[in-house]
């Protein structure tokens, strides 16, 4: 469903907010190592995540990567997705197609018109904070 790398993003910023909850700053070598994501591709995610504001980075011996208390809250599941993918998982055609809408369907456009907006209201009402506190906690985990 996402990119692999949307999907390498959404686990980074996860561990890092639950980080930035303690006010602890990580390093990419951290971030890698805790979502088993390759540790250069890792460094290209965490690039995009911080140019699009979801995260921050200060260098230095005291530096790494965090979030504001602040983002912790606004930043959500959305925001992620459409920073690493944009929207084409909501307007592009299902089954690839050049040209799909209302007007000239694919065979799946109108199954996926609910489905797209469910997923949106998902995504766009789970807070980083959330998700965050649920790995902190052991209800969820970020790798097996």
């Amino acid at each position: 469903m996402f990119s692999k790398s949307c999907e390498y993003g959404i686990r980074a910023a996860i561990y890092v907010a639950k980080h930035s909850i303690k006010n602890h700053k990580v390093s990419l070598k951290e971030v890698a190592k805790h979502t088993d994501s390759p540790p250069a591709f890792m460094a290209k995610v965490l690039q995009k995540l911080t140019k699009t504001e979801i995260l921050s980075s200060l260098k230095g011996p005291t530096g790494g990567f965090f979030i504001t208390d602040d983002h912790l809250n606004r930043v959500s599941l959305l925001s992620i997705v459409l920073a690493m993918d944009g929207d084409g998982i909501f307007e592009n055609c299902t089954l690839g197609l050049r040209r799909c809408d209302g007007q000239k369907p694919c065979p799946m456009h109108f199954n996926f018109i609910k489905i797209r907006e469910e997923m949106r209201v998902t995504l766009s009402s789970t807070s980083l904070r959330s998700l965050a506190e649920e790995v902190s906690d052991g209800v969820t985990f970020l790798k097996r």
